[in-house]
């Protein structure tokens, strides 16, 4: 199948690295709103304006879009749904049935298959929180994330006034999710849930108690956290916050038996060294998973709840029968 990357920055530079991996794939190219001439792709796979799309609908079989959930997504994804197989990344969660409204019309219109909010949370983690909920119906559901850095974060960091550039690690509570483990069915609020942790470093002559202050009551981002705030050099920035690293947890508690008297754990983690190269691993597969239902006819937008595992894989189903089952 033919993949087309709208979008160059970390995660379509993960994507075109996921496709790489994938033998029945073959990227066409990268499509961006920058000069084309100012782009040099890793694999140097051609780059393209985003303008030309529209008059290569014969050469591109799935589109992954690689914009941003802010302001990026909610235009791109329904506009390209009417000319492509598509899927995003889409991961404002409280956005996500308008955006896949949106999405849907366009797709159903259009004849093609859309799939949103593909990742990791929205995306596998979603998966495993149904797969949990369904099967252990009397229980509790836990989400943690971390420890990771969170892009939103230090993004809210960098713009307050003498911030020259910032990393923040959303970092899950140890005592609470050893409480989630022992079946104690706990009850947790944010600050006891997650804390966060800022590494800053402050323009010259900065006032660091007011950086500090709006940072630890900033609403939204930091003021229901504990929160630890670290003043340090942007060489010790470059040399020890260079990554992207994310993960978490998901997980079930449940009862079972007559009276409830047996306790059962689901738990799923993730441990990932870069966030985006994760998440374009996974907007590959389901790029793979398009492509085939919108072969088979199936159009309209899809989440991950609506496709079937066998659709992810490359491999046939006498080899997932054999090998994995």
């Amino acid at each position: 199948m033919r993949i087309g990357i709208l979008g160059y920055g970390n995660l379509g530079r993960g994507v075109e690295c996921a496709v790489a991996q994938n033998d029945d794939m073959e990227l066409v190219g990268v499509f961006t709103r920058r000069a084309p001439g100012s782009v040099k792709t890793v694999s140097g796979v051609p780059v393209f304006h985003a303008d030309e799309l529209a008059n290569m609908q014969d050469q591109v079989d799935v589109l992954i879009l690689c914009g941003g959930s802010a302001t990026d997504l909610p235009e791109q994804t329904p506009e390209y749904a009417k000319l492509f197989n598509v899927v995003d990344s889409f991961d404002t969660h409280a956005k996500i049935p308008e955006h896949f409204a949106k999405v849907d019309a366009s797709a159903q219109a259009a004849g093609k298959t859309a799939v949103i909010s593909v990742g990791w949370d929205p995306g596998m983690f979603s998966l495993n929180r149904l797969y949990a909920n369904a099967i252990l119906r009397d229980g509790n559901d836990y989400t943690f994330w971390g420890k990771g850095v969170s892009q939103g974060h230090s993004d809210a960091v960098r713009r307050i006034s003498g911030v020259k550039n910032a990393k923040q690690y959303t970092i899950p509570v140890d005592a609470a999710l050893a409480s989630v483990r022992a079946c104690e069915n706990p009850q947790l609020s944010t600050r006891q849930k997650h804390t966060r942790e800022c590494f800053v470093v402050p323009e010259e002559g900065a006032d660091l108690e007011r950086i500090e202050a709006q940072i630890k009551n900033m609403p939204n981002y930091f003021a229901d956290y504990d929160t630890t705030v670290h003043f340090i050099s942007e060489e010790e920035l470059l040399r020890d916050h260079a990554g992207i690293p994310h993960g978490g947890f998901v997980l079930r508690t449940g009862r079972t038996g007559k009276d409830g008297e047996h306790n059962h754990v689901i738990e799923y983690s993730l441990k990932l060294d870069s966030n985006p190269e994760f998440t374009a691993c996974v907007l590959a597969a389901y790029a793979r998973a398009a492509y085939r239902m919108n072969q088979r006819g199936m159009s309209g937008c899809k989440t991950v709840f609506d496709v079937a595992p066998a659709d992810l894989s490359p491999l046939s189903g006498e080899e997932m029968r054999a090998q994995l089952l």
